[in-house]
């Protein structure tokens, strides 16, 4: 497997109906991004996605659900240190099931100007913007999702052109490299999330509250910010 597109839903992401398929191995969908083409490859919701919008997998085709994005995730340290929002869920399974040397994202920015259009199909319910123990640094979240992807030797890009909370770079799929790291940082990173033990092997981090500091959180984040 080589490169791989996760499909957001941003206004922006209407663009990619019309793109051609060449150069992509496999289309991740996030939700409702199913509908912007017909030939993705894997469409992926959470377990609370609204069940008349669920999309149907045809020849070829096959949907992610919690069941197999939860381990996924976990195996990556899991949401509390990941960050909950489905676009971050969907580079991980892909990092752990499609192994890609390649993640390009598009309509994935998590940037909600007010009074606009938040979704390519009008408003929606933004939850990167909800209060949560997991995205209170949305920018130190890509930057350990990036750093753990090149780790495996996957390069991370941001086909958007508009304002993002992703600290991705910016380019296209011929222009995807390997980021500079702090690898010495980055170790002391995840020996840190092993001792705290933040995972939650459900994924429902919520339901566990008490056991999370969100100070610790914030560390952790200020160090995967210094490690990029």
């Amino acid at each position: 497997m080589s490169t791989i597109l996760i499909l957001g839903s941003a206004p922006m992401a209407l663009q990619a109906a019309v793109w051609s398929r060449k150069g992509f191995d496999k289309i991740v969908a996030i939700n409702n991004a199913y509908r912007i083409r017909p030939d993705w490859d894997y469409a992926i919701y959470p377990w609370d996605f609204p069940s008349e919008r669920h999309p149907v997998a045809g020849l070829g085709q096959r949907l992610v659900t919690e069941s197999e994005f939860v381990p996924a995730q976990n195996a990556y340290g899991g949401f509390v240190y990941a960050g909950a929002t489905m676009a971050y869920t969907a580079a991980y399974w892909a990092l752990a099931q499609l192994r890609p040397k390649v993640i390009a994202v598009f309509g994935c920015d998590m940037h909600y100007p007010a009074g606009e259009e938040t979704h390519f199909y009008g408003q929606g319910s933004p939850d990167p913007l909800r209060a949560d123990i997991t995205l209170r640094d949305l920018e130190a979240k890509s930057a350990r999702l990036m750093i753990l992807a090149a780790m495996q030797g996957c390069a991370m890009v941001n086909l958007s052109k508009g304002p993002s909370r992703l600290l991705f770079a910016r380019g296209d799929v011929a222009s995807a490299r390997l980021p500079d790291f702090d690898a010495a940082k980055a170790q002391a990173a995840l020996a840190r999330e092993e001792e705290l033990g933040y995972v939650s092997a459900s994924g429902r981090y919520w339901e566990e509250l008490s056991r999370f500091d969100v100070a610790e959180i914030d560390a952790l984040d200020a160090m995967w910010r210094a490690a990029l």
